[in-house]
């Protein structure tokens, strides 16, 4: 080192997930990067008047941990109101619904998420359903999904939804036989048909919330997030007015817009232009893509149909169009992330990438979700260079037994193959974990430990789904560092704790490879840095 370190970080175990270093005790950083790795005998050599030297005590040190499928501006919107995930059966909802409503001042809505599809037990979704606990109260409920959504009976009067609606999408306003709406509002274009009518936040209040997010985040051990989404107006704005009114992001967020159906040549043309778009700790850097939606709502997209026999049709109701998208895309060198659940969609975007004539662009893609998949699509991640971004905790909504509403509508031999994590692993795919928050808690320690577990940590009671597809926790931990660098070509200065990488830097208490998955859940975060900024320090 030429010059002395702004922050040296010792005391530590050092988990480098460098080959050509696998493990140290200090770090030093200068510049928001990396200077140097070594021992407690260099730290003297590094240092000068002005060096911050960080004693973690016994921590173990990793690469940052990065979110590959996170939604920190839309989840704002997204996850207002109660959170509705602890409602197990209607009872619980109702006397959650009825006790908001008793105390919502006049003219007032009610507003929830997180609702859980199994908490109807099997009945279809409708307003019929809570309209008597609300006593005329407008509410709006999202479902766990983030797909669909549940409107009450007045909701739907405010909206002007009184029937069903034609959409470009695989959209719908589910309807009794009568024509009557159900209030069940499926994919995102119906939902907005809400919005006009459901309460506005002030942009000053949505800044305050997002820096508050990003900050409790950081206090999780997150330092990125691949960002899944460039929803709403003025969100470039607002990341703008965060970083100036915080000097720096505490995470560093990269963001994909999204491209649906219906984008024509020019709107193409302005997703490769928005790909210059960037500040300190933040940039656009991919689009997004849906091949299909939901397995619940029905409009997964599926090799044969469902048990309600539906689930047989793309989102892009032409999907050469989808695949026409992707490669002018790819022409100009821009990253795309599909949303592909169900086996038909992950085919197809497969199908897509091996049309490229070019190998290079090839590895510019990457399918997310990827709920089912036969065992024949498996290699071709791989071979192809088509990263796999999956959400364990995802999991928590279906059961071992496949009892659960997932389970049911996709049948017994689908069910069988959910999730492959590891099998996806073992094929050599690069392995990319998040947790598609506000779906699922962006804590990454659950995260991780739920990767190894196949259920949610903390609850030993309960059966882990398909048990054989758990990682193992070095293969979690590079799903959140090394796999996540790989997957946005970024390998060269992230994902690894090297001279010259971005310093991003999380520090765990206890040994996130080493440490029981139930213990690293509870396990408290000694240190986030984020471009050298350390943005969490833990007690102590």
């Amino acid at each position: 080192m030429s010059a002395a370190a702004d922050t040296v970080l010792t005391g530590a175990r050092v988990r480098t997930l460098d080959p050509e270093r696998p493990s140290a005790t200090a770090v030093a950083v200068k510049d928001g990067r990396i200077t140097a790795v070594g021992d407690a005998a260099d730290v003297q050599d590094w240092r000068g008047a002005h060096t911050e030297v960080v004693d973690l005590g016994g921590a173990t040190l990793t690469p940052g941990l990065v979110d590959g499928h996170s939604h920190p501006v839309l989840g704002l919107e997204m996850a207002t109101g109660l959170d509705l995930s602890g409602c197990r059966d209607l009872d619980a909802l109702r006397a959650t619904l009825a006790d908001a409503a008793r105390t919502a001042a006049p003219g007032e809505w009610v507003l929830g998420y997180g609702l859980d599809h199994n908490t109807f037990g099997g009945r279809p979704v409708h307003h019929d359903l809570i309209d008597p606990a609300l006593g005329g109260v407008p509410a709006f409920l999202r479902l766990y999904d983030g797909h669909s959504a549940l409107a009450s009976g007045p909701a739907l009067a405010a909206a002007g939804i009184d029937g069903p609606r034609e959409f470009a999408q695989r959209a719908q306003v589910v309807c009794d036989p009568s024509g009557r709406p159900t209030g069940h509002l499926v994919e995102m274009a119906a939902m907005d048909l809400m919005q006009p009518v459901l309460p506005a936040e002030d942009p000053s209040v949505r800044r305050t919330r997002l820096l508050k997010l990003l900050h409790d985040m950081a206090a999780t051990g997150l330092t990125g997030a691949h960002v899944m989404d460039l929803q709403g107006v003025g969100v470039l704005d607002l990341l703008a007015g965060c970083e100036e009114e915080a000097g720096a992001l505490p995470l560093r967020l990269r963001i994909h817009p999204w491209c649906m159906p219906g984008t024509d040549r020019a709107g193409l043309d302005h997703l490769v232009e928005l790909q210059r778009e960037r500040g300190l700790h933040w940039r656009v850097g991919g689009v997004k893509f849906f091949m299909d939606g939901t397995v619940e709502g029905g409009t997964a997209w599926l090799e044969h149909a469902d048990c309600h026999g539906q689930g047989t049709d793309a989102f892009w109701p032409d999907p050469a169009a989808y695949t026409a998208a992707v490669h002018h895309l790819a022409r100009a060198g821009v990253r795309t992330a599909t949303h592909a659940i169900g086996d038909a969609a992950v085919r197809h975007v497969l199908d897509t990438v091996e049309e490229l004539t070019d190998p290079g662009a090839r590895s510019l893609h990457r399918i997310e979700h990827i709920e089912t998949v036969p065992t024949s699509q498996l290699e071709r991640f791989a071979r192809l260079g088509v990263a796999a971004s999956m959400q364990p905790t995802h999991t928590a909504y279906t059961r071992a037994d496949h009892t659960d509403e997932w389970s049911l509508r996709v049948g017994e031999k689908r069910a069988g193959r959910a999730w492959r994590c590891r099998d996806l692993r073992d094929a050599g795919a690069t392995l990319v974990l998040g947790s598609d928050w506000p779906i699922a808690h962006y804590d990454p320690r659950e995260v991780l430990a739920t990767a190894r577990l196949r259920r949610l940590p903390g609850r030993p009671e309960v059966e882990p789904v398909l048990a054989e597809q758990a990682l193992t926790a070095l293969m979690a931990l590079e799903g959140y560092t090394s796999h996540a660098a790989r997957a946005t070509g970024e390998q060269d200065i992230a994902g690894r704790i090297a001279p010259g990488c971005r310093a991003d830097l999380t520090a765990f208490t206890v040994d996130p490879v080493d440490a029981p998955a139930d213990e690293l859940a509870e396990g408290p975060v000694a240190l986030t840095m984020t471009g050298g900024h350390i943005t969490h320090r833990g007690q102590g």
